[in-house]
């Protein structure tokens, strides 16, 4: 599957809820610092990316870090603003998550639906976990959860005929929106 960006497709989706220009990214000194310390670095994605510190979260595309779990957009996303909520903890089995973990992995997708609905104003939402390589995982020795936001005519016929994925919004642009509304959103 080959990736368009479109990005000039975005406004068109959003209808008039996401025309207005966004945000430039935050400066390093202004992102929140982590609440705990991250793993060391262990080859897997999402270990090695969290444990580059909170400077390279821009780089990354890590929005949030909380004391389990942290909040990063999906490199290779479905649709604009495609994240997953991950716990620090390497883990590939769900049922080892930890009450405390399984407690923030939730309350960060309540968090980060919110903030969805605020910056983007999605009319739906995927949400969901792929366990194992056979169910679908790309990273399938790390659990961690897709949060999708969807609207009508997000989709088209490229997928289908020509093995394509259109997406509206370059990743730097919906991080940089998306760290605006979570400073704004409890």
């Amino acid at each position: 599957m080959e990736t368009l960006w479109a990005p000039w497709r975005m406004t068109y989706i959003a209808g008039d809820s996401g025309a207005a220009s966004p945000p430039a990214p935050p400066a390093a000194d202004e992102q929140a610092t982590p609440e705990a310390a991250p793993p060391p670095a262990t080859g897997c994605i999402f270990c090695d990316k969290v444990a580059e510190g909170v400077g390279a979260d821009a780089r990354n595309l890590i929005l949030w870090r909380g004391t389990h779990t942290f909040a990063l957009l999906n490199l290779y996303p479905y649709n604009p603003a495609h994240l997953m909520i991950v716990p620090y903890r390497h883990l590939a089995d769900v049922t080892q998550l930890a009450a405390e973990e399984l407690a923030e992995l939730m309350a960060a997708l309540q968090r980060m639906v919110r903030v969805l609905n605020g910056v983007y104003a999605p009319q739906g939402y995927n949400v969901g976990m792929n366990l194992g390589r056979v169910a679908g995982a790309g990273i399938a020795d790390h659990v961690h959860l897709h949060l999708v936001p969807r609207w009508n005519g997000d989709t088209n016929f490229m997928p289908v005929v020509g093995q394509t994925e259109v997406l509206p919004e370059a990743l730097g642009v919906t991080w940089a929106r998306l760290r605006d509304g979570l400073a704004a959103t409890p």
